[in-house]
Order: structure tokens, then C-alpha cells, then sequence
């Protein structure tokens, strides 16, 4: 650690600034708010960690010739520069892990790019290997968010047409925004913990949601690691799940949700007939990674097939709690133009709310996976 005048915390408005001497490679000390600063002087950039939010990645500045500082605002509205880099380097694709049970920042990449072989590869391991993948500052078009979602397999048009963003059936709108009285997307999506369409024959490989309008407030995403349930159930849950599936179906909360939001919409014939209900295993397999991982979600699953209704509610409830505990959970605080892709297969997700006078919207994406095994 360098010597105590090389390094001081000013926390006044929430600001937080550090200082430190280019001598010292690494630094880390635990602020008395409970965020954690850890400083790379060779790499150039500092990770901001608070053990609910998440991780933020902040540039690192050269103010004297022998000394670097950061300053940061730790809100939710911060964002989240990409490292610094010396002019004309172009930087490199870099995987920057968060310290948190899923998740890890991309460096290095714009969309507005061609994505070569080799670095779309390495951002299929990466997903595969951290199950949420968050791109910083991703000004892109729909069209482009669409052609980058495509890359990794055929993509799902949402049932609720009525939210599609025009031009572009691809992509639903998630907000919770009002033009001439009209909701211009779905404003009460991820109420319920859930993985995206669990309710269909072939589920969501993953979801890509790109952040177009923020509230100053609130808004954050919880994404929970179904495989670390899977690996932590307790024995006994574990016999009870064994070889069994469950029923989903996307009517499971609809009636509950109209009653709290009145604008969702009625469903028409033709699309109640899309979301017929669908068995799928309590407990699937990754395809891809061979990882085991509970499948069932407080929003979509109804019932365990061949159990007594009371049972069948006892066990849901108790892998429902045990799914969603603190030490399987990556809270995602969202920044301008954050583009963030999640494996639906290894997670389940929740939306933390948005206070009701703010204005939110981004833009989805789904990529059709497979059958669960």
C-alpha cells in the first residue's frame, strides 16, 4: 500500500475521490460507505465494487507526472467511462470480470464496428462463462442491436405486439412512458422473478436490453445464479425435484399484473394461443456447458406435474426463496447506452422498480434457445 499522505477519501455529495502514487501497481481499501476501490496504475482504469450493485469501471486520470486520482459519483445514473488509453492505441477486447456472483464487463468494443471471429468468440466464452455481459456506452441503431443479437442464433418476437418498436418486430419496448395517454411499452416488465419465456416450447437463449432513457433514480435489474441454487440446494430439495418437471405459462400473473398496471393489455385469441402452457425439467442442463441449473420462476411456473396442489406450492415456495438469495445475486445499476446480455439458461432476472414520475425505456432483444434437457 503506498504511505497514508498518497491516498484520501472525500465522500461530500456522495463524491468519492481517491488518490494514488504511480508506484503502487495495486491499491484497495474499504471506504467507510461500502463501496470498494481497486486501482491498476499499469491498465489505466479503476473498478468500483459495492457487494449489492455491482461494479462500475471508471477511467484513471494522470494529474502530475508521478501521480494518478479517480472521482467518481456512486449513483445509479453514473456513467461508467471505458478505460483510459494512450492516443491512437486502439484497445483491445477485454473481459473484466465484477466481483459478484454472475457477471463481467466488456472493454474495448463498439458495435458501430465490424466484430471480427475471434472477438465475437470471445465474447460467446465469456457469456457462457459469466452468464451477464455489460458494453458500456453502446451507441448503436436497432437495426445494429438486432444484427449483433442474431449472431448468436434466431431471435423471438414478443406476443405483445402492441410493444413492438415500429420497423423493427424484433425488438420489444420495455417502459414505463406515456404518449397521448398510451403506454409506449411494457412498463411492469420483470415484476416477477423470471427467466424470458420460459413459457415457450424453445425458452430464451439469452435476452440483449440496450438502455436508451434512464430514470435518475431507481431502475436497476437483479439477475440471480440458477446454477450456484442448483449447486447449493439442500439435499432434501434435491430429492424432491429429482426427475421431475413443472408447467409454465406466460397467463400464470397476467390477470394479477392488469389489476396492478390497467393498461396491459387483453389478450387476443391469437395470442392466447401462442402461449400455451409448456412442461420443461425443474432442473435443466446447460447445452452448451453442461452445467446443471433449477428452471422453475415465481412469474411463470404454476405447478410440479404428478404432485398434490399443497405440495407442489410447498416445494415452488422453497426453491423459489433458496433461487433468490443474497450470495446467487449481481445487482446491475443501468448507464447511458448500457448494453446488457444475459444467458437465460443460468438465470432468472427482476426488475428493481421505477419510480412512477421518472421516465425509462430500452430496447429488447430475445434469442431463441432450445428445448430444456
Amino acid at each position: 500500500m503506498p504511505p497514508a499522505a498518497a491516498r484520501r477519501k472525500d465522500f461530500t455529495g456522495f463524491r468519492m475521490r481517491v488518490q494514488y502514487c504511480a508506484w503502487s501497481k495495486i491499491t484497495a481499501f474499504q471506504a467507510s460507505r461500502p463501496f470498494i476501490v481497486k486501482a491498476d496504475i499499469s491498465m489505466g482504469f479503476a473498478s468500483l465494487t459495492h457487494p449489492a450493485r455491482g461494479s462500475k469501471i471508471v477511467p484513471i486520470v494522470a494529474t502530475l507526472q508521478r501521480t494518478f486520482s479517480v472521482t467518481t459519483t456512486v449513483s445509479s445514473t453514473h456513467h461508467a467511462a471505458p478505460r483510459v488509453h494512450p492516443a491512437g492505441v486502439r484497445p483491445s477486447l477485454e473481459i473484466v470480470p465484477f466481483d459478484a456472483p454472475v457477471g463481467a464487463e466488456v472493454l474495448g468494443l463498439d458495435l458501430n464496428k465490424p466484430l471480427s471471429a475471434e472477438d465475437f468468440a470471445r465474447i460467446h466464452r465469456a457469456h457462457l462463462d459469466h452468464h451477464v455481459l455489460v458494453f458500456r456506452d453502446q451507441r448503436i441503431t436497432p437495426a445494429q442491436h438486432i444484427e449483433f443479437s442474431r449472431r448468436f442464433g434466431p431471435l423471438q418476437i414478443h406476443v405483445l405486439h402492441q410493444f413492438q418498436l415500429p420497423g423493427h418486430p424484433e425488438v420489444l419496448i420495455v417502459s414505463n412512458i406515456r404518449e397521448n395517454g398510451q403506454p409506449i411499452g411494457l412498463g411492469d416488465a420483470g415484476h416477477f422473478w423470471h427467466s424470458d419465456l420460459s413459457y415457450k416450447e424453445k425458452p430464451s437463449l439469452g435476452s440483449l436490453l440496450h438502455a436508451q432513457e434512464l430514470p435518475s433514480e431507481g431502475g436497476d435489474t437483479l439477475f440471480a445464479n440458477m446454477h450456484l441454487a442448483w449447486d447449493t440446494l439442500p439435499e432434501h430439495l434435491r430429492k424432491a425435484v429429482e426427475g421431475r418437471s413443472a408447467e409454465h405459462t406466460y397467463l400464470a400473473k397476467y390477470a394479477e399484473l392488469q389489476k396492478r398496471s390497467p393498461w396491459r393489455p387483453n389478450l387476443s385469441a391469437e395470442q392466447i394461443a401462442e402461449v400455451k402452457p409448456v412442461v420443461h425439467p425443474i432442473v435443466r442442463t446447460h447445452p452448451e456447458t453442461g452445467r446443471k441449473a433449477l428452471f422453475v420462476s415465481e412469474h411463470f411456473t404454476t405447478h410440479i406435474v404428478g404432485l398434490p396442489e399443497d405440495e407442489s406450492r410447498e416445494l415452488l415456495e422453497a426453491l423459489f426463496a433458496h433461487s433468490v438469495r443474497d450470495e446467487h445475486i449481481y445487482r446491475h445499476q443501468w448507464a447511458e447506452h448500457d448494453l446488457v446480455f444475459w444467458d437465460n439458461r443460468s438465470l432468472m432476472h427482476l426488475a428493481a422498480g421505477t419510480p412512477d414520475h421518472l421516465r425509462r425505456k430500452l430496447y429488447r432483444t430475445t434469442i431463441e434457445g432450445n428445448a430444456p434437457f
